[in-house]
């Protein structure tokens, strides 16, 4: 079985580390980008099964990195969770706006992670 592939998009070191520990525990597959822009660039290339992205980095934020990868015919439809500080409502209803499937704010809850990343990636023989 191939394993799923995941996107982490933040520009925190500390950050993808966490994720990383968290999802590679799991046997995802793990790709990297340090920004938006690299993120959405990534995204076309690799082909995530799944991207989870920050709000806030250089370049080019996460809400037009969402947008980016939604105006993308190959990557329009792969699940996109905000991974964000920034859980202020208004900041919730534009990452919905720009397309994301999810909002989740740090400081990141493991199980929670999990269980967002596993509704999306569950073999599709189980849903």
């Amino acid at each position: 079985m191939l394993k799923k592939k995941i996107l982490l998009v933040d520009d925190s070191p500390t950050v993808i580390m966490w994720q990383r520990l968290i999802l590679e525990q799991e046997r995802y597959a793990i790709v990297i980008a340090k920004d938006g822009q690299e993120g959405v660039e990534r995204a076309r290339v690799e082909r995530p099964d799944l991207v989870l992205l920050d709000v806030i980095m250089p370049r080019m934020d996460g809400f037009a990195a969402c947008r980016a990868i939604r105006e993308c015919p190959e990557t329009r439809d792969v699940p996109i969770l905000m991974v964000t500080t920034r859980s202020e409502m208004i900041n919730v209803l534009a990452g919905y706006d720009a397309g994301c499937n999810e909002y989740i704010t740090k400081p990141i809850d493991r199980l929670e992670l999990l269980m967002k990343v596993r509704s999306y990636l569950a073999p599709e023989s189980v849903q």
